[in-house]
């Protein structure tokens, strides 16, 4: 998936400890008065989810960049292996880093990141997932379980609407090394248990569309292709594989209301002709912006910016001062009233050949 504009400025790459980091300088000069540039590392997951590179790393450069125009930004994408992100914030530790913004591969595992990076006195922020049972200067996402709340809402809703309540559904859920996987699911969990027979059910490893649509496969082998009304996916990538799965099993996706998240660019679409049902709009730049803000403030050794509303979430260790922002529902039927009128895509991304006659039905021109 192609960025739907370029925020991106001169990078040069440097290797750090054995380890490949990009180095992205703020503004031109690299350095305030003779003295060293202020270096904050961006620790991204993983590239599968397409947003990571096409919307958090450049709008949390671009703000970085507003704010600090001397610092340098060290980046790296774990490409969804714990390890290699251990070593790639190891290299920023090394290579004089002050604040951290670290998005885990693992939840779990990220804690001894914190843990050398405290060491060090250099304050980590947890990045959209939240890392556990670690002493965090602050964490900055979403309310995971109202995500999938919705997500599960907006399912039981349509199903109810097809008179479909209380039939068979298929749920794919997201990576089991992800905490926000974790809650979406318990949120999707405590909307639809109940009310609708869960006939088949996966954690997706990675969060790998690949391996969601062989999970459907056996999905469909295992209930039949009549045999379930609705799906339930965690994101879109996996309602991609999903669909995928459907498409070549002769199911009409259309038929069967599928669940996703992040809208992405090619889940818009699909939304807008009918295949996916619905996704979750989270609003990454204030997310990016917000963070971008606090690391800032936490390099140059000053208090969070007033204008951020605080609150605190609990995770294991320590109530971590959070910033915590609400997740919206999107059908076809408030396409254009929020991702097109946010600019988060626009009509030129989203009106190509095959989307253009459902664009103009949803009024997006």
């Amino acid at each position: 998936m192609r960025a739907k504009r370029a925020l991106l400025w001169s990078a040069a790459v440097a290797i750090v400890v054995g380890a490949a980091v990009a180095v992205t300088s703020c503004g031109g000069g690299g350095s305030t008065g003779g003295g060293a540039a202020l270096k904050i590392a961006l620790l991204l997951p993983e590239s599968k989810t397409a947003r990571y590179e096409t919307q958090d790393k450049p709008l949390f450069e671009a703000k970085v960049k507003a704010l600090c125009p001397d610092c340098q930004i060290l980046y790296s994408n774990a490409n969804q292996d714990a390890t290699q992100q251990q070593s790639q914030a190891e290299a920023a530790l090394a290579n004089g880093a002050k604040v951290l913004v670290l998005d885990p591969v693992d939840f779990a595992s990220a804690g001894a990141i914190v843990t050398k990076a405290n060491a060090a006195k250099v304050p980590v922020i947890s990045y959209d997932r939240l890392i556990t049972n670690a002493d965090l200067a602050y964490y900055v996402s979403f309310d995971n379980e109202k995500v999938g709340k919705l997500q599960g809402q907006a399912l039981l809703d349509k199903l109810t609407a097809d008179g479909n309540a209380g039939k068979t559904i298929v749920m794919i859920n997201g990576a089991p090394t992800d905490n926000n996987a974790k809650l979406f699911k318990a949120g999707a969990h405590s909307v639809l248990d109940g009310k609708v027979k869960i006939g088949a059910e996966y954690d997706t490893p990675d969060w790998s569309p690949d391996k969601a649509q062989t999970e459907m496969d056996q999905a469909i082998t295992k209930l039949g292709k009549d045999g379930f009304v609705g799906v339930y996916c965690a994101n879109d990538g996996t309602a991609g594989g999903a669909i995928a799965s459907m498409t070549g099993a002769g199911i009409d996706p259309k038929t069967r209301p599928t669940t996703g998240q992040d809208a992405e660019l090619a889940a818009i679409q699909r939304i807008l002709v009918g295949e996916q049902f619905m996704t979750i709009y989270k609003a990454i730049k204030p997310e990016a912006e917000a963070t971008a803000m606090l690391a800032v403030a936490l390099a140059k050794g000053e208090s969070p910016p007033a204008s951020l509303t605080l609150t605190t979430v609990n995770n294991g260790t320590k109530d971590v001062n959070s910033v915590i922002l609400d997740p919206v529902p999107v059908t076809k039927d408030n396409v254009k009233a929020t991702v097109v009128a946010d600019g988060f895509w626009t009509a030129k991304d989203i009106c190509t050949g095959a989307y253009a006659a459902a664009c103009k039905a949803a009024g997006i021109q």
